[in-house]
């Protein structure tokens, strides 16, 4: 008890002491302007800065002073500070820099950071603090020379605008580095000042491209006012600021993610130091940061911008294939319907079905009657004419006009029958085709939504091995690995650039693949929505209920058993053989006792004496007139006895046609019996891939972090990193193929059987449904 009571004592006498000799330290900040978003970050700061220093002191802060971007008022705002109980002095933005910059002496520890651009300092080479007692800069490696070099190479403008903070001229130089920056590398601009509600007063007709070297106190809403003017017009961007610049719609950027907790942490060590004793003179100035190019995909497309592959490697590219819709998105159900009613195959087979309804128009057109006119003129020779008795004039003209009707033939007949017969298989073999359609329609959206999810796996494989770079060349600076390493990530990026470029050029060719099923002009840009099993036009999809069915050793016979039968029944392949059959069985009666029975038909003509002239026009006396229009009317009887012994041999080879049909039925019926066994067998196959795919995925996410953090603190090698990088990729791309394998599977049933669900409504899904429920009751 008495060694709990002196514990108690001893920390009692120790939190004592430490509260007394805790100090407060009073911190001032001076502001240009303060919008909901820098006083978020303010608050953010405060807290890093108390984080940071710990109970080592007492931290009170003031409240902000703004200056609103006015000289006068930065530096009453200041005097009032140096005249306060304040201990430090933070100042920010623009304004307050110039101002602090031109005074001589600080009688107060000063942190300055700034908006002004270090293209506007002018310290010594090698430089690496203040050296000025009692101040300190925060310098980031913002440049506007920099980025428009960057900004030349990534887009070869002639005149750019840049957009600049109406008071930013009045305070800087601004003018004079652009004239002697384009002076030097061509090109020319004009600056463009910004109003407070993010419009651009200027007229741009004659700028190709816009640099943003302004807009970080707009707000939401004014900065996406100033983005939709520019992209607008189709003006390329570029930010001097920040990626996240890039994020609202800014096409490129040279900076990176706002390293703003970089920013906090190194002001709020130098905020330790200041109370430790340290001169700010002594602290260092410079933030050091990688810059990276970013490019946003969205914008790029909506201003048509050209992309190049060689921009893979080296930008990060924000946007594009999860937020855009490359102009038309397809669904499957809208690819499907688009085949049937486009394909120039279907088209061909349509017109096939008109041809044999032409040849079924022709068959019939035998019992329509035959009906020809005729006109003669004759000149004679006159002595023949003389002799003739008036019969045979010199000149005469006369017509005739004679009538064939078929009553009844046997091979007429059975033409129609063949005919009328050939048009359903006709019919059938589209509907054939149709069901081909509709499973390459899914084939091409599957492969499509594959290569697709490749793509994107491939750009964040890519990104990964950016990132592994970078923890590489961390380490390899803090002499925890060797050369090698940078070597090896620079090769393995090397390789996964050239594997996206790879992955989309196949997404591109899968999307001129569905634009020729749906006779789309093959450049037509589209996108097709994404598939998942249960959800959307999947819903009924589900693979757990079919897997309940598929893994019963008693059900699964059953439903084999019903889906061959429907598969038999909706065959438009057996429908045709059935309509070919007749036809050849028709054929076959023709030529056999058909050949017995007699073609009639009844025939006419109407004969007219049109005129007569010349010699032996006159009719003697005695001799009777011919009248001026005869006519006689006849039926006529015909029955081929012997026809080169075409009967028999037509007879024969119908026979022969017949027993060929046959035979393909056969096989027909067995492919189907194998094909629907054979998929199911897939589906089983892919359902349990799906669950496997799934369990690889996580563990290897769950394996590459693990390593990438050890290979981070130098605990495990380079090529453990890689293989787990590589084990991750596969493992993704296993588990996006296994989902579109299963339902591209399940097309390929829906294709055997000749139902495909998607094209049918509820109703007859239903009934589908309770058919198959209802057959597996009756067999179990």
């Amino acid at each position: 008890m008495k060694n709990i009571r002196l514990l108690l004592l001893l920390t009692f006498v120790y939190f004592s002491g430490y509260s007394q000799s805790s100090k407060t330290v009073t911190i001032g900040i001076v502001a240009d302007k303060s919008t909901v978003e820098t006083r978020s970050l303010l608050t953010e700061l405060q807290n890093e800065i108390r984080s940071v220093v710990g109970q080592s002191a007492n931290i009170v802060f003031k409240e902000v002073l703004e200056n609103g971007f006015d000289n006068q008022t930065a530096k009453s705002n200041y005097q009032t500070l140096l005249n306060s109980n304040a201990d430090i002095i933070l100042a920010f933005g623009l304004v307050n820099t110039i101002m602090i910059d031109k005074e001589e002496q600080y009688p107060k520890p000063i942190i300055l950071f700034g908006s002004a651009n270090s293209d506007f300092y002018d310290f010594p080479d090698g430089q690496k603090n203040s050296g000025i007692a009692n101040i300190t800069y925060l310098i980031a490696p913002f440049s506007y020379r920099d980025d428009l070099d960057v900004f030349k190479a990534l887009y070869d403008y002639n005149k750019v605008g840049i957009v600049i903070d109406d008071f930013i001229s009045e305070l800087l130089p601004i003018k004079k580095l652009f004239d002697e920056y384009f002076s030097k590398n061509g090109g020319s601009y004009e600056l463009i000042p910004l109003q407070k509600d993010g419009s651009i007063p200027a007229d741009l007709t004659d700028i190709d491209a816009i640099y943003l070297a302004a807009g970080f106190y707009l707000n939401d809403r004014e900065f996406k006012t100033l983005v939709t003017n520019i992209n607008a017009k189709k003006l390329p961007s570029f930010s001097a600021y920040s990626k996240e610049d890039v994020e609202k719609g800014i096409l490129a950027s040279n900076q990176p993610e706002t390293n703003i907790d970089q920013f906090f942490r190194r002001i709020a060590l130098n905020v330790e130091a200041i109370i430790d004793g340290t001169n700010p003179s002594e602290l260092p100035m410079y933030i050091n940061y990688k810059k990276k190019l970013s490019i946003n995909y969205s914008t790029a497309k909506q201003i048509e911008f050209p992309l190049r592959y060689s921009m893979l490697a080296s930008a990060d590219f924000i946007g594009g294939e999860n937020d855009i819709k490359e102009g038309t998105s397809y669904s499957i159900i809208d690819i499907m319907k688009g085949v049937v009613e486009k394909n120039l195959s279907l088209d061909v087979e349509r017109k096939n079905i008109e041809l044999s309804t032409q040849d079924v128009k022709t068959a019939k057109s035998s019992y329509l009657p035959n009906v020809t006119a005729n006109a003669n003129a004759v000149y004679l020779d006159p002595k023949v004419a003389e002799i003739s008795n008036g019969a045979n004039p010199e000149f005469s003209t006369s017509g005739n006009v004679t009538l064939e009707q078929v009553i009844y033939s046997e091979g007429a007949g059975a033409n129609i029958t063949i005919s009328e017969n050939i048009r359903k298989a006709q019919n059938e073999t589209y509907n054939a085709a149709e069901l081909d359609a509709l499973l390459n329609a899914s084939v091409a959206y599957f492969n499509a939504l594959v290569l697709k999810t490749n793509a994107e796996i491939q750009n964040q494989n890519l990104q990964l091995t950016k990132k592994n770079l970078e923890i590489a060349d961390q380490n390899f600076a803090a002499g925890e690995s060797g050369k090698s390493d940078v070597l090896r990530f620079r090769s393995q990026l090397a390789q996964n650039t050239q594997s996206l470029i790879n992955a989309e050029n196949q997404k591109q060719q899968a999307f001129n693949a569905i634009n020729q099923l749906m006779n789309n002009p093959i450049a037509t840009e589209i996108d097709i929505d994404n598939a998942k099993i249960s959800e959307g036009v999947f819903e009924n999809y589900k693979y757990q209920d079919f897997l309940k069915i598929l893994d019963d050793p008693k059900l699964r016979p059953t439903l084999i058993e019903f889906l061959v039968e429907e598969a038999k029944k909706n065959a438009p392949e057996l429908k045709n053989i059935g309509y070919n059959m007749e036809a050849t069985q028709r054929n076959y009666r023709l030529n056999n006792l058909g050949r017995f029975v007699p073609t009639v038909a009844l025939q006419g003509q109407y004969n007219l004496a049109i005129s007569e002239s010349g010699k032996g026009t006159t009719v003697p006396t005695g001799f009777p007139t011919t009248p001026e229009g005869t006519y006689n009317v006849g039926v006529n009887l015909s029955l081929p006895i012997f026809q080169q012994n075409q009967r028999n041999i037509n007879r024969q080879t119908a026979k022969i046609q017949e027993d060929q049909l046959l035979i393909q039925k056969e096989n027909i019926e067995l492919n189907i019996e194998r094909n629907v066994n054979d998929i199911l067998l897939d589906i089983i196959n892919q359902i349990a891939n799906i669950e496997i795919s799934k369990v690889s995925e996580e563990t290897a996410k769950e394996s590459l972090d693990l390593t990438q953090n050890a290979y981070a603190q130098g605990a495990v090698p380079l090529i453990q990193l890689i293989d787990a990088q590589t084990n991750y990729l596969q493992a993704q791309l296993a588990r996006a193929t296994a989902n579109y394998d299963y339902l591209l599977t399940s097309m390929q049933l829906e294709r055997a059987i000749g139902y495909f669900f998607l094209m049918n409504d509820e109703a007859s899904n239903q009934d589908f449904i309770q058919r198959a429920t209802q057959y597996i009751l009756n067999k179990n």
